[in-house]
């Protein structure tokens, strides 16, 4: 039994974007990445759309053989496009549009009433949903209230402190606590953010997280070491051996 790893390529566009031109090409990457052993793609469609754009969407997702997550912004905008092109997974995630990377997980409170709405509908189309949260009890209890299917826990806290050589103990276990209680919901537990080969190492202990969602590492480390050996060295880590 393996934890599943989904392959973030948005940097395969940041890349692509920096010159203007059609290589390196995300829906190549995403074929290749699937074949050396991601279990799916996930890519970010963003309000500004500063790395992946609308004909990537519509490129990977006519490629039934690639399972592809779809992370978006709770917008009506997105909702449409969502239903459109019909990715088998959406993970919803907060966006700003003055933000480097993704700070920390959905304001629920703020937007119950859009994410609620939001999810009716992703469920109505055969959409299974994730929820990108923070670490905390009260946002599980709320994730599974609005019916999401799944709930993927913020992990840049853990993964700045691993890299810095700081004590993260207390991060572990509230990322293992609140996997267990959303596990004890019924809900599928999954893990991103600012992870590395050790971050991947230290959070597969937790026996409940069943998917981990890796891509700024992950594309970056492919450069020296190419994506097959990159992607083989995480399978490798997040293999759990049942004796």
């Amino acid at each position: 039994m393996s934890i599943r790893l989904g392959v973030n390529i948005d940097h395969v566009a940041t890349i692509r974007n920096a010159r203007g031109e059609k290589h390196p090409e995300p829906l190549i990457i995403a074929k290749k990445a699937i074949k050396y052993g991601a279990d799916s793609i996930t890519i970010h469609l963003r309000e500004d759309r500063r790395h992946i754009n609308d004909n990537d969407l519509k490129l990977i997702s006519s490629v039934k053989s690639i399972p592809l997550n779809l992370e978006m912004a709770t917008t009506s905008e997105m909702l449409k496009i969502a239903i459109k092109f019909k990715p088998k997974f959406v993970c919803i995630v907060p966006e700003k549009r003055n933000e480097i990377t993704t700070e920390g997980g959905l304001n629920l409170k703020k937007n119950l009433t859009k994410l609620k709405k939001t999810i009716k509908a992703l469920n109505q189309n055969n959409i299974r949903t994730s929820l990108f949260i923070n670490p905390s009890k009260k946002d599980i209890q709320i994730s599974n209230l609005l019916k999401a299917r799944c709930v993927e826990l913020h992990t840049g806290n853990i993964s700045n402190q691993i890299k810095k050589n700081k004590k993260y103990l207390n991060d572990f276990k509230k990322i293992k606590n609140c996997a267990i209680y959303a596990k004890s919901l019924g809900l599928e537990v999954h893990a991103g953010h600012g992870m590395d080969y050790k971050t991947a190492k230290i959070l597969s202990k937790i026996d409940e997280i069943e998917e981990f969602n890796i891509g700024h590492f992950l594309i970056g480390e492919s450069i020296a070491s190419g994506l097959k050996k990159t992607i083989s060295t995480f399978k490798k880590i997040l293999k759990k051996w049942i004796l």
